[in-house]
């Protein structure tokens, strides 16, 4: 891959310098410098909730700063608008597509700048024109086909069609990969090496270390709203990226600790539901930390939903601290102390137009009413407890769930579950789509969780993970549990080949 020695000969086409954004009383950003060129892939790395949004949404024209400049081709270039970003040659690709599912792939690039005929929309200009970007784009749909008929990364193909059609010089994409398969990952990664070579400044955005290092020409970082620093591509390692990141070295990501295991609080016999979970047994003690991994579709999640109650099993029994139970629904789950931190936090998982202080207290509420008065300052100070621990960056707790980043989410998500102070806490894939920073918090809370004596399984697909964290491993395959791993057996390579049926 070209670095970027001949672009750094040259004046960069953007810079921010001194931007800080303030809600009330808390900053998100404070005195953060950043230089992107063209022909450069500028990789935008922080935490969640260092202020990496903020920033590209203030040069989107979403947000306005508080203070600080913004130049374009070494100009002063105040943007205060959308529009203005766009008369800028500006164009932000969000993490969730912004299109309009109703229309045509060409009524979606011209939206705003309509051609139009005497007799109204002149579509078929409209359509003509949009097709020769998506033919440069080497885009395998039509023009005139349904937005409502793509897949994502056709999706973004159109997103970026219309930043080419714009005539945008400066590319922001936030997460682009968070819902493609490796293969459309490919894809995505061709198509912005080609707009790299053809001169464009791309400003990418991810917390995957592997997708910085097959693109980025440079990488800045920032941390606690802060500018820490950036590396060229070739000081660019994950030991020196970690360390600005998190402010401290992290040669030990999961820091686990050996906990004393306690009594049985989990049996499971023979557990089916007649479809994707098939004589499924095992066991979980308090204090333990059981790692659940298989391939996908092999039954993981569906067994999590059988033990909180979502679904009923038609064969097998669950045994809760030596009592059979049955539950009907998750509130029985709850009543009995059991959690579910589901896979798909925002389907399953968060009430997105309610504040933190609401997602998190949602199933502590009745318990802590007095006389069906629920009581606020118990609930204000579960909340703050939550925030303070879990160390999340968040003006307060009246902040809507939905505006805060991936790894706050998780967090006020996990701390909804700890407020019922489980016995058994089934954690579906704690921590995907989180950062470093995020996931080394969320594993310091499961180990302290396990000193005071919660059973933990932890369903995840991550192969590091499972034995970084487990105590004990039970591997499914095709619904059944197939093997069960411990002390020195557990590693990567015996995890997958019991996976795979390779043993």
């Amino acid at each position: 891959m070209d670095n970027i020695s001949s672009a750094s000969q040259s004046s960069p086409i953007l810079q921010m310098k001194g931007i800080a954004k303030r809600f009330g009383t808390f900053y998100a950003l404070q005195d953060v410098d950043l230089s992107v060129y063209c022909g450069e892939i500028h990789a935008l790395m922080g935490e969640n909730g260092a202020g990496k949004s903020t920033l590209m949404k203030i040069l989107a024209g979403a947000y306005t700063s508080s203070s600080g400049d913004i130049l374009i081709d070494g100009n002063t270039f105040p943007i205060t608008s959308p529009k203005d970003a766009i008369k800028a040659g500006i164009t932000l690709i969000y993490q969730e597509i912004h299109l309009s599912a109703n229309l045509t792939v060409a009524e979606n690039i011209f939206l705003g700048r309509e051609i139009k005929n005497m007799f109204g929309l002149d579509l078929k200009t409209m359509a003509e024109e949009s097709q020769k970007v998506l033919n440069r784009l080497g885009a395998q749909f039509s023009s005139t086909q349904k937005v409502s008929s793509l897949t994502i990364a056709e999706q973004q193909q159109v997103e970026i069609a219309r930043a080419l059609h714009r005539n945008s010089r400066i590319l922001v994409m936030d997460e682009p990969t968070a819902a493609l398969s490796s293969r459309e990952t490919e894809r995505l990664f061709e198509l912005i090496k080609k707009l790299r070579s053809e001169g464009m400044a791309i400003i990418y955005i991810s917390h995957r270390m592997a997708e910085i290092y097959e693109l980025a020409d440079r990488v800045s970082v920032l941390r606690d709203g802060k500018y820490v620093g950036s590396l060229t591509r070739e000081n660019l390692n994950s030991a020196t990226l970690v360390q600005m990141m998190v402010g401290r070295p992290l040669t030990d990501l999961f820091n686990k600790e050996k906990v004393s295991i306690g009594k049985e609080v989990l049996r499971v016999e023979k557990l089916s539901d007649g479809n994707k979970v098939q004589d499924v047994s095992l066991t979980i003690h308090a204090g333990e930390i059981i790692g659940l991994s298989g391939l996908v579709g092999a039954g993981r999640s569906e067994l999590a939903h059988l033990l909180f109650g979502v679904k009923s099993a038609i064969k097998g029994k669950i045994y809760l601290e030596n009592n059979e139970i049955n539950f009907n629904s998750p509130r029985d789950a709850i009543t009995h102390r059991i959690a579910l931190l589901p896979e798909n936090r925002k389907e399953e998982g968060l009430f997105l137009d309610l504040n933190i202080l609401k997602n998190i207290t949602m199933v502590t509420m009745e318990r802590d009413a007095t006389m069906l008065v629920i009581n606020q300052s118990k609930g204000k100070q579960i909340t703050q407890t939550a925030i303070d621990g879990l160390k999340m960056r968040v003006p307060s707790e009246n902040v809507n769930v939905s505006g805060l980043s991936g790894g706050n989410q998780q967090k006020v998500l996990l701390s909804r579950w700890a407020a019922i102070e489980p016995k058994l806490f089934i954690m579906d894939e704690p921590t995907r789509g989180v950062d470093v920073g995020a996931k080394s918090e969320i594993y310091r809370m499961m180990i302290e969780m396990a000193k005071r004596g919660v059973a933990i399984l932890m369903i995840s697909s991550e192969l590091p993970e499972i034995v970084g964290m487990s105590d004990r491993v039970y591997i499914m395959r095709e619904g059944y549990t197939v093997g069960e791993l411990k002390d020195k057996d557990i590693n990567q390579e015996r995890i997958m080949a019991l996976a795979c049926g390779a043993e």
